[in-house]
């Protein structure tokens, strides 16, 4: 059931991405239609058949669709935002309820997540789902306009939208490469043995500066947690729910600091076409640097 759910989650995932090519090729005043054209659609075909395409394929696809992306043939078509009026317009009509759908996606991701067996990938997509179906209740907009402006976003983000999966998989890489074996071997000889404060220290940091390496939390946690995690903190009798949920979160305070984490701050910042590139990460910069502190506190008391 739950794999089924997830194949179905993938191949929508599939179809937009091909729709967002199609927009692309058919699009006369693109000046890359056929880079990112044929970019969105080979994404696309490897969401929905990836099991079924030989692994030196994907490789060498993805290794298509980035010398694309060096060559500058991936870009934004001549598809339109709506009207800064009309934007206006329906913003005081629509008030704060717009904010509804996308509370929905973390609301139905958790509740499947946690009392169902389903897990928290499945409740991710069945909220994005219904987040979709109350977007276009609340703004009683067209359904034609879904794909057209999954088009015009997709192409705006660009090729950084991939940079998530790349990310993660090159996690899984490091673990089964034991890149996580070599970080425990260094840190062995820094950590002094037994100081359960310095274990925590270099964990929560570890997490923070290897996912501003890595760009994503998730890909950290399983090399830091393996190297760093479970030789210096677990083993001393941290509690793994509150230790292992707090490494994670500590991670994410490296992702408010890096432009490796392209979807947070380089994709907002093009978007909203701010002067300076790095200007959300500079104003993140205060907050993720006193979240961590916390983190390390928060840690040290309630793990232990």
């Amino acid at each position: 059931m739950k794999s089924m759910i997830l194949e179905i989650m993938y191949i929508l995932t599939g179809l937009v991405a091909i729709g967002t090519g199609i927009y692309a090729l058919t699009d006369k005043e693109h000046k890359t239609k056929f880079g990112t054209g044929i970019f969105w659609i080979l994404f696309g075909l490897i969401f929905i058949g990836g099991k079924k395409i030989p692994p030196h394929i994907v490789g060498g696809l993805l290794v298509f669709m980035g010398i694309l992306t060096a060559l500058n043939r991936v870009g934004a078509g001549s598809q339109k935002n709506s009207s800064e009026e009309y934007r206006i317009e329906k913003s005081k009509t629509i008030g704060n309820i717009i904010f509804f759908p996308a509370l929905a996606i973390g609301i139905v991701a958790f509740a499947i997540a946690q009392f169902t067996p389903l897990g928290g990938l499945v409740g991710l997509g069945l909220g994005s789902i219904i987040a979709l179906i109350l977007t276009l209740i609340i703004t009683k907009e067209k359904p034609e306009y879904v794909g057209y402006d999954s088009s015009r976003m997709l192409q705006q983000i660009g090729s950084t939208a991939i940079l998530p999966q790349l990310l993660a998989a090159l996690g899984a890489l490091f673990t089964l490469a034991g890149v996580g074996d070599v970080i425990a071997d260094l840190m062995g000889s820094i950590v002094p043995q037994g100081n359960i404060l310095a274990g925590v220290v270099v964990y929560c940091l570890g997490m923070a500066i290897f996912t501003m390496i890595m760009g994503n939390a998730f890909a950290a946690f399983a090399v830091i947690t393996a190297g760093i995690g479970i030789p210096f903190v677990f083993s001393q009798g941290a509690d793994p729910a509150i230790a292992g949920i707090l490494g994670l979160t500590a991670g994410y305070c490296g992702t408010l600091l890096t432009p490796m984490a392209a979807n947070f701050n380089v994709v907002p910042a093009a978007i909203m076409d701010m002067k300076n590139k790095n200007g959300v990460i500079l104003a993140q910069a205060p907050v993720a640097i006193a979240m961590l502190v916390i983190h390390i506190v928060l840690m040290y008391f309630w793990a232990f």
